[in-house]
């Protein structure tokens, strides 16, 4: 009866050993899901190696927030709203997004292709870091 322990423990160690060895490594990249309606919350930058962030002032007072909404079938589109013409009028720009790994990047129909890096993803906070080290914070 005690080798039978024996062993069953030796081969249940082995087993979760061989388990936790696998390939199948994310390379850094969180899994959480992409899609959905992003809500631009801060912007900001990092100098000197210090992050400052600050409420976004492209959000129209006493408007919904602008925003990021990605698509499963990776279609983007941006809304604005802005009062300048109108109380709140919503602007939306579309385009297609991918991502790889952690980079994303956004192609607007008859616009400019830009590239991300996504500094932290997870299912309430999106941010984003471009080249110049500007960000932006999404949030749902």
């Amino acid at each position: 009866m005690k080798t039978k322990r024996i062993l069953f423990g030796l081969l249940l160690c082995i087993g979760l050993t061989t388990m936790s060895c696998s390939s199948d490594d994310n390379e850094g990249e969180t899994l959480v899901p992409l899609s959905g309606k992003w809500d631009l919350s801060k912007t900001g930058t990092v100098v000197g190696g210090v992050e400052t962030l600050i409420d976004a002032p492209q959000n129209a007072s006493g408007c919904s927030k602008d925003y990021l909404e990605l698509k499963l079938d990776n279609t983007a589109t941006y809304g604005n709203y802005d009062s300048t013409v109108s109380a709140c009028a919503l602007t939306t720009t579309t385009g297609i997004y991918s991502r790889s790994h952690n980079n994303l990047t956004i192609s607007i129909t008859g616009g400019a292709t830009t590239t991300q890096d996504i500094v932290n993803l997870t299912f309430t906070e999106l941010k984003l870091r471009d080249a110049s080290g500007a960000i932006t914070v999404y949030t749902r």
